[in-house]
């Protein structure tokens, strides 16, 4: 059996992070979570920003717990959200905390964008769907803001990438996050640079593009002095959280899909190259760039955020719920009476979610959940039947039927919205990992030190080192009814 080697995958999401010590003997993979953090938005004058600082501080403390505990790390890995990005001036300097992807100010830019570079164009180059929070649009506020940030920049860097460049002080891109920004072309795996200069935006921001899973520059020397890991490499693992989730997907074969649950659901498949034309444009699919060359044909969708922001709120009211309370009574609650459209732009913002959603069933002509339980059922059937919709629309782009889902991510812990989901898709559901992202960080890096030789071998390890369920359709005549009637709500 070859050595334990210990990686540290950071993990940090929307709400919060955590470090994942990985130990991978060879065989199997083990993860313990050393270091768990706060993370979200930080509000001043309405704009939304990211507390970078400090969650830089939170990365060097869960480096220093391993050398508390006597663990000399082989490597650290880092991965994110995509999209949101930092200014730096040439001195290195932070120009401004990085702006949160909910933050207000790209509101209208796609459609300016459009008027420059029509939107058929951009998808042709890019491959990447269309969201005002994508990095383009967000540049586009920047160019045309008072503050001019643009004329001092001298480099833009993903929030993965800041955290790597203050550890090792090396400026790169790694290509998963980049490719979720709009700004590459999806076929050469290039900066786009003709497309920014038809925008206007400057092209000398961009660092050069790493690949995923190459091994970058040890700590700096100041850096190891603080958390104690002399010569700890930083490897350019799948920075892209939902590329490492794919990356750790328990699969063989071609026909099953994945979806990546959590406060986002991501619904896709897996390809060898790009999968670009007028349909995909049509149903807003997104080319965005894998492991080992792979492309993540998929589309996001609101996922757990509906419930996330109704538990937020009813606490706010003096009503906590655990998220078992709240699976409990939503277990409990009337089944398949109301459907909301879990993308309905009314929900992105943070607000009052239970009235939101008992507004759009009465806007819909349906019966207005009222209990916590039932407000809660029909957030989570109404994702199991977008589910669907994504699913059905996805096999006839590739052209093939999906035999399995795998599902993945935190969502993997609501055992309630797994059978939903296997009831709305017909198909059986496999879940687990749930720790996919954390595990994918991790191999990745063993794969970029040669202790895996391949994706396949990556996951072969996963699957035998993680606890999965599967999930077999129920009511299948029931829930075929109810996606009629979602079907003809979002129709309407």
């Amino acid at each position: 059996m070859a050595a334990t080697a210990n990686y540290l995958a950071f993990d940090l999401g929307a709400s919060s992070g955590r470090a994942m010590l990985g130990a991978f003997d060879g065989e199997r993979l083990s993860l313990e979570e050393i270091h768990r953090f706060q993370n979200g938005p930080v509000a001043i004058g309405g704009s939304l920003y990211w507390n970078a600082f400090a969650l830089f501080d939170e990365i060097k403390a869960g480096i220093a717990r391993c050398s508390e505990r006597g663990i000399k790390l082989d490597a650290v890995g880092i991965d994110t959200w995509g999209v949101d990005f930092a200014l730096l001036a040439r001195g290195g300097e932070l120009l401004e905390m990085p702006r949160h992807y909910r933050d207000p100010r790209t509101a209208g830019l796609m459609e300016r964008a459009f008027e420059r570079v029509p939107r058929e164009q951009i998808y042709a180059s890019t491959g990447i769907q269309f969201m005002p929070l994508n990095t383009l649009y967000q540049l586009l506020a920047v160019a045309g803001s008072p503050a001019r940030l643009l004329d001092v920049a001298d480099r833009l860097l993903f929030m993965p990438d800041l955290f790597a460049y203050w550890l090792t002080g090396a400026a790169k891109s790694e290509r998963s996050v980049a490719s979720t920004s709009q700004m590459m072309n999806a076929r050469s795996g290039r900066w786009d640079v003709e497309l920014l200069e038809k925008l206007g935006l400057p092209t000398r921001l961009l660092p050069p593009i790493q690949e995923t899973g190459s091994v970058g520059p040890a700590l700096l020397r100041g850096i190891s002095d603080e958390v104690g890991q002399a010569g700890t490499l930083v490897i350019y693992t799948a920075s892209h959280d939902t590329a490492a989730a794919v990356a750790a997907v328990p699969a063989a074969g071609r026909n099953w899909a994945y979806i990546s649950s959590g406060t986002w659901s991501l619904v896709g498949v897996e390809l060898a190259s790009p999968l670009i034309n007028a349909d995909g444009l049509a149903a807003n699919f997104t080319n965005e760039a894998g492991v080992a060359g792979t492309i993540r044909f998929l589309r996001n969708a609101t996922g757990l955020w509906l419930v996330q922001e109704c538990r937020r709120t009813w606490a706010a009211q003096g009503r906590p719920y655990s998220h078992e309370q709240l699976a409990q009574l939503a277990g409990d609650a009337p089944a398949l009476r109301s459907f909301v459209d879990p993308d309905d732009p009314r929900f992105v913002e943070p607000g009052d979610m239970p009235a939101r959603i008992r507004a759009a069933c009465e806007r819909t002509g349906q019966a207005m959940p009222d209990s916590p339980g039932e407000v809660v059922r029909c957030a989570l059937e109404s994702l199991a039947l977008k589910y669907r919709s994504v699913l059905e629309t996805l096999e006839g782009l590739i052209g093939r039927r999906i035999e399995v889902i795998h599902l993945v991510g935190g969502g993997v812990r609501n055992e309630l919205l797994n059978q939903f989901t296997a009831n709305a898709t017909g198909r059986p559901v496999i879940a687990g990992p749930a720790e996919a992202t954390a595990a994918g960080n991790v191999m990745v890096q063993a794969m970029a030190q040669g202790r895996v030789r391949s994706v396949a071998e990556l996951r072969q390890v996963v699957a035998a080192s993680s606890e999965m369920k599967s999930y077999e359709p129920q009511q299948v005549e029931q829930w075929l009814a109810a996606f009629k009637r979602f079907e003809s709500l979002l129709h309407r």
